[in-house]
């Protein structure tokens, strides 16, 4: 349901409501009813049921429809006329009639108003927020930051989530977060580096589950994001294209493309992006010996020119094999080559501040990602509205080639240090089954089950190479070069059984889940093999106060498995004296969470509030350790993972949405959350001694974020959009606070049906993540930032695209996993 719609339904139903809170004393009785589109016999949500009284011949109470077109209005016995609306559908108004009683009205079929159609302007763009029972779904719609980006540009402009300068996405200020898309795991290698390829224009709606049910995956301590791509769904054919140009350099050229006829529906996303990406990193170094005594200072800049250039394509058809049967098949296509080319210059100086030398080590990296997905979704939908079986299936391969070609040389003479190359072949097949099952019992009860297994076979093939004079060979670096096999296959089941008594709903779920994880390091002979079940339950428990208000108390266990990045023991090489070593005995953790959640709505205001607490045990704690060696007198700092014994996190959240005015929209969203740490790490360094690092702290930070869109004379929207993350305490130094800005303005032109438009992202060159680091023998404060202030032109051209299009297919959605749920 479009925006203009959901303002045009309340606008209907705002005398209804301001009737209906005039309380009548006595008795009171229910009409109750569906309300259906006639052509189709699907359910229209939103629709606006008024009651009318006879004498006064004025609304005496009313009620908006659901997702499954059913109502419910609570009114005192008398004579009553029942009218039904929906934009662009005619009108329906009942003849007078007595109701003593509870009432069902049983089913209401409405039928299109050919000459509304013709004239109302109801484009579905909006980007509005869908309140579930176990979800929040954005819809992003015409969102402006979004224009030219990619998927991490999306998700910063999501409440609730945030990206930091390095593209890591985090969920309430939890990194430990499930990214899927189309809801299933994504294929493309390290899931950050692979959301800043997808074209921001292929996304439609974006999942934010905090505190997944059974039906999901257990995977993913912090929670859930489920990134929806487009699928078009518009009679005849129809499409949107968008061109985008800015600086630094993005280029891109996007179409979603839709033939629909009775019978089938085709359907395509083409896009084009070529992009580059300028970066700087400064490191600040105190190095010291072993007496703690100050040895030098070492001043790093480092500058990135990253750039790509993507192709991304999408081909379906949905064969419509009878009214309640559909199955679509579809295959998708990435591509990207690009690279990085960084120059890193060291500053050396000695401990009383004296010059010393200049290194400079210059890396140019060339990268090339391929991605191919075939999927199939079968749908079977029963007599009784609510009662279906899906099945999916789908095969993915991913293959990622990286090389690099690094020199290091002494700026002072020009002198030769050292020259290095690299290779790096990642492969990765994925092979995922799903079915699932829904039930309905009685008019508010619906029972699920379901069964997923996804298998995962991933290869990473690396080697180094040095050459350690300009006239001698390349040599192999055998403690990097390495073959790493990983193998993860996880069968589950579910089941889970939700009810509405009244204005109380409860979902109550079980899911079993058998991981066998296999760790084949091929070049040093180590193999593991790690088997576990685990049985992680859910509870979802909802009462609805009043129209306008509910309270929600939910729970679920769920399992946070370590990736082949973070197992495999041989160090990547992206800087010699900045290793990340991955730890093959680092174990899955655990994690129960709680949410408590209240929402309320105004006639202008929505608030949506939430109290958290995460108890994890065994969770993955980053530690940054000295390996004893040293460069140039540069001690090597080598990062990895560990399971650290405990983790806390408690947190309060809230989000508000306020109608200002007509041409005003505020949005608001905060989270403050308190995080402890129990545990220790200890380690042997190259001189062979034990190093023991303690790891209790306890931590406090908060984020806020409020966005502002307002619409200026001439139609012209401008929107505008702050963030702040405040700094917090890490377990071996600080990060430091945050604040950002991005700005939009854009205006509809060709009668509405083009649109161009202007943002700034980053507006004051400030998002950057800045961290001081306190180590035995170094002390290091940092800036790094991803990418500059960038700017954006864009032009969006909706080809044959009904302005009247209201459609909200209910049929489900290729791996939408997550219907709307009783009580949602």
């Amino acid at each position: 349901m479009n925006l203009i719609t959901r303002l045009f339904c309340l606008f209907l139903l705002l005398p209804t409501l301001t009737f209906g809170q005039q309380k009548e004393a006595g008795k009171k009785i229910t009409i109750t009813g569906k309300v259906i589109e006639k052509t189709t016999s699907q359910p229209l949500e939103y629709a606006t049921v008024t009651v009318i009284g006879v004498n006064t011949n004025k609304p005496i109470s009313g009620a908006v429809t659901d997702a499954k077109g059913e109502f419910s209005i609570e009114v005192s016995p008398g004579n009553f006329i029942m009218k039904y609306e929906y934009i662009s559908f005619k009108t329906i108004t009942s003849p007078e009639k007595a109701f003593s009683e509870n009432t069902n009205l049983g089913i209401i079929s409405l039928s299109d108003d050919a000459k509304t159609l013709d004239e109302v302007v109801v484009r579905a763009e909006k980007t509005a927020v869908d309140i579930k029972l176990d979800k929040k779904v954005y819809t992003v719609g015409k969102d402006l930051m979004v224009r030219g980006g990619t998927v991490s540009d999306v998700l910063d402009n999501i409440p609730s989530v945030s990206v930091d300068a390095e593209g890591t996405v985090a969920l309430r200020g939890n990194e430990n977060v499930r990214i899927l898309i189309d809801g299933k795991p994504s294929n493309m290698g390290n899931i950050n580096d692979a959301l800043k390829l997808i074209p921001a224009e292929t996304i439609d709606k974006v999942e934010v589950v905090t505190n997944p049910s059974a039906r999901y995956d257990a995977e993913g301590g912090g929670g859930i994001l489920n990134i929806i791509l487009k699928k078009g769904k518009n009679q005849g054919i129809n499409g949107t294209f968008i061109v985008s140009a800015g600086e630094p350099k993005n280029t891109g050229v996007s179409a979603n493309l839709n033939f629909k006829e009775k019978s089938a529906n085709f359907f395509t996303t083409l896009g084009y992006n070529n992009r580059s990406n300028p970066g700087n990193t400064k490191i600040d170094q105190q190095i010291f010996d072993e007496n703690r005594v100050l040895e030098k200072f070492v001043n790093e800049r480092r500058n990135n020119d990253r750039f790509g250039e993507g192709i991304t394509a999408n081909f379906g058809i949905e064969l419509l094999l009878d009214n309640s049967t559909s199955w679509t098949n579809s295959m998708n296509f990435r591509t990207n080559e690009g690279g990085n080319i960084e120059n890193v210059l060291y500053y050396n100086y000695d401990a009383n501040r004296q010059y010393q030398e200049t290194t400079k080590r210059y890396n140019n990296l060339i990268s090339d990602s391929k991605n191919i997905e075939y999927a199939s979704n079968f749908v079977k939908n029963f007599k009784k509205d609510g009662h279906k079986l899906t099945a999916d299936y789908s095969v993915s391969s991913n293959n990622d080639k990286d090389y690099s070609y690094i020199t290091g040389t002494r700026v002072d003479d020009n002198a030769f240090i050292t020259s290095e190359r690299t290779r790096k072949n990642d492969k990765q097949l994925r092979n995922l089954f799903q079915m699932d099952y829904v039930l309905p019992i009685g008019k508010d009860s619906r029972l699920e089950a379901g069964f997923r297994g996804n298998y995962v076979k991933t290869v990473a093939d690396y080697q180094v190479e040095e050459q350690k004079t300009l006239s001698a060979p390349y040599t192999n670096i055998d403690r990097f070069t390495n073959i790493l096999e990983y193998n993860e296959n996880v069968t589950a089941a579910y089941s889970q059984f939700g009810s509405k008594i009244n204005k109380f709903s409860y979902l109550l779920g079980l899911r079993f889940e058998d991981s066998k994880i296999d760790v084949n390091q091929l070049t040093s002979n180590i193999f593991k093999t790690k088997k576990y079940s685990n049985w992680f339950p859910s509870a979802f428990l909802t009462y609805e106060i009043t129209n306008q208000s509910s309270v929600a108390i939910n729970y679920s266990k769920r399992i946070s498995r370590p990736r082949d990045r973070f197992i495999n023991p041989f160090a990547s090489y992206t800087s010699n004296i900045n290793l990340f070593r991955g730890n093959p005995d680092i174990n899955p953790s655990l994690t129960d969470a709680y949410d408590i959640g209240y929402l309320k709505r105004w006639d202008k205001l929505t608030l949506n509030t939430s109290f958290y607490y995460n108890h994890t045990i065994g969770s993955f704690e980053q530690v940054k350790k000295e390996t004893g060696e040293k460069i140039n007198g540069i001690p090597v700092v080598e990062t990895t993972f560990f399971n650290l014994g405990e983790n806390d996190r408690l947190g309060f959240e809230f989000t508000l949405n306020y109608n200002f005015k007509k041409w005003w929209k505020l949005n608001g969203n905060f989270n403050f959350f308190n995080s402890k740490n129990n545990g220790e790490y200890s380690y042997i360094d190259t001189n062979n001694q034990t190093i023991t690092q303690n790891f209790d702290r306890k931590a406090t930070s908060w984020s806020s974020r409020i966005t502002s869109k307002v619409t200026l004379p001439y139609k012209i929207e401008w929107q505008t959009n702050a963030t702040y993350n405040a700094a917090q305490k890490t377990a071996q130094g600080t990060n430091k606070g945050i604040a950002a800005a991005n700005l939009s303005f854009s205006k509809d032109v060709l009668k509405d049906m083009g649109t161009v438009a202007f943002n700034v992202n980053d507006v004051f060159n400030s998002r950057k993540r800045i961290q001081d680091t306190e180590l035995p023998r170094v002390i290091s404060h940092s800036e790094m930032q991803w990418r500059r202030r960038s700017i954006t032109f864009s032009f969006t051209y909706r080809f044959n695209k009904k302005k009247t299009d209201r459609e909200k297919d209910n049929k489900p959605r290729q791996n939408d996993n997550g219907d709307d749920m009783i009580g949602g």
